[in-house]
């Protein structure tokens, strides 16, 4: 268990001094008791306020009391005072703790450190399969739009007999964007003239179209002829070879009941045969025509490609349900990239293809929020998920279910329009994060990893590490203008 305050630090632990509340000191004690160790001694600090998190520096700075020899203290990590202020106060450093309870062994070590996502060794090709429908404006603003998801180079994807008039133009439009370009066409003259203009990739030349690559500079992607045909596609590498030709090749992934695990069997056997070469994998026969999330089996796929350390991939974002697969494959390699340096489980690394479930979902169990409920004598009311079910408790009572309407009659707020908003929200939120298996923490966005785009929030659920603010403290239901002021 965790020392009493007055008491001096066992050994050469470091002493640490956990600040809470009321309302949460219990369970902090017990978790202290849990992460205590040799080389650890927390010290849990009650500062005499029911919730700590909403304290400010000025409350901490007047009834902080500090135990004998604490190295450092740890805020709750929903504190927002200003840990500047008060390092400088107190002579000792301050740093916010995990948002939940349940995650403070994490916080002291107790799992991997946060990976290192910088890094990766596979680009991504990522196609605009109508670009010859397109007007110039059209293709920069969905090229960069791509860019910026992730890919490296965009592949100018061209219509059966559909003609592409302003090819060359969109090729040096791009480019002047400085952005690399591929073109993939089934018409020879247009790979040429794509090449001619400056492409810097052709999709997709066999062993048959090969001269094209005489025509111009641009790197060939070669595939078999046809799809299954491996030896076409080693006759087309062997000619490339040949000739000291730079080249990927793509064995053509296939969709699921049409040979998609015989075409992994080709990708396997064309790395060991060639060791050395790029190797391109082109996703879009799964992603596109499997009805499955794609964040999971982007997943699976990267594991192959991680595996057989290939070179790039080729993603499309035609079906609604594809739309951020170039995002997240993005999010994928440079996770994989990093489990596979560490020697490691592609686990605890961001988690940011984790959209629909979390790992550990539930910050307190059904007892502990009891305990707490027993604790709360205010009319607020507190919203938690645990495997139960969602609780809501306040003062005057503690429910347990799943459906928000059930609640309603329970609440009180028939005539408070404002609050009943609230807690619909809050607890429509809690019943998605219980029937899904996610962490809920009241007043927070839930956190869909990768897919959670546009909401604020990094891929593995934290704060976005750019942002310059802390989110304010309290309710996320603003108070009503008082009208009566001028």
């Amino acid at each position: 268990m965790a020392e009493e305050p007055d008491k001096p630090a066992a050994g050469g632990a470091e002493r640490v001094a956990l600040v809470t509340g009321s309302l949460a000191e219990p369970r902090l004690i017990k978790v202290a008791g849990e992460i205590a160790s040799p080389a650890l001694d927390p010290v849990v600090v009650n500062v005499g306020v029911k919730v700590a998190a909403l304290m400010t520096a000025e409350i901490v700075e007047r009834r902080l009391k500090l135990p004998e020899g604490a190295a450092r203290v740890v805020m709750p990590g929903r504190f927002r005072g200003d840990l500047s202020r008060l390092e400088r106060h107190f002579g000792l450093p301050f740093e916010r703790g995990p948002d939940e309870l349940a995650d403070l062994p994490e916080h002291f070590g107790k799992a991997r450190a946060r990976a290192d996502l910088s890094r990766h060794d596979v680009t991504i090709f990522a196609e605009i399969v109508d670009a010859s429908a397109l007007s110039l404006p059209e293709l920069v603003a969905r090229a960069k739009s791509l860019a910026a998801d992730g890919a490296e180079v965009i592949d100018l994807g061209c219509l059966p007999d559909t003609p592409f008039p302003h090819l060359e133009e969109a090729i040096a439009a791009l480019k002047a964007e400085g952005l690399k370009v591929s073109v993939d066409s089934f018409n020879p003259e247009e790979l040429a003239r794509a090449t001619r203009a400056g492409a810097d990739y052709l999709l997709s030349l066999t062993e048959h179209t090969l001269a094209i690559v005489k025509e111009g500079p641009a790197i060939p992607v070669l595939v078999p002829s046809p799809p299954n045909d491996l030896n076409s596609l080693i006759r087309a590498i062997e000619a490339c070879r040949a000739k000291g030709r730079a080249f990927l090749a793509d064995p053509i992934l296939e969709p699921i009941h049409y040979g998609f695990t015989a075409s992994l069997e080709r990708y396997a056997t064309l790395r060991r045969q060639y060791p050395d070469i790029d190797i391109l994998m082109g996703i879009g026969n799964v992603t596109e025509l499997t009805d499955a999330d794609t964040t999971g089996i982007n997943a699976i796929l990267m594991g192959v490609i991680s595996e057989l350390k290939l070179n790039a991939v080729l993603a499309v974002q035609v079906s609604p349900h594809c739309r951020l697969a170039v995002k997240e494959f993005d999010r994928a390699r440079r996770e994989f990239y990093a489990a596979r340096e560490a020697g490691a489980l592609p686990q605890g690394f961001g988690g940011g293809l984790m959209a629909l479930r979390d790992r550990r979902p539930y910050a307190a169990t059904p007892d502990e929020i009891a305990d707490l409920a027993g604790e709360v004598r205010d009319r607020n009311y507190r919203i938690m998920v645990a495997q139960d079910g969602v609780h809501v408790f306040n003062r005057d009572g503690h429910h347990t279910g799943a459906d928000p309407f059930a609640f309603f009659p329970s609440l009180g707020v028939e005539n408070d329009a404002a609050h009943a908003f609230y807690l619909g929200v809050e607890t429509a939120r809690a019943e998605i994060a219980f029937r899904l298996g996610k962490r809920y923490a009241q007043d927070e966005a839930l956190k869909w990893g990768v897919a959670g785009h546009g909401d604020g929030r990094t891929d593995d659920g934290g704060a976005d590490p750019h942002r310059l603010t802390f989110d304010k403290a309290g309710s996320t239901l603003p108070a009503k203008p008082d009208k009566s002021e001028p």
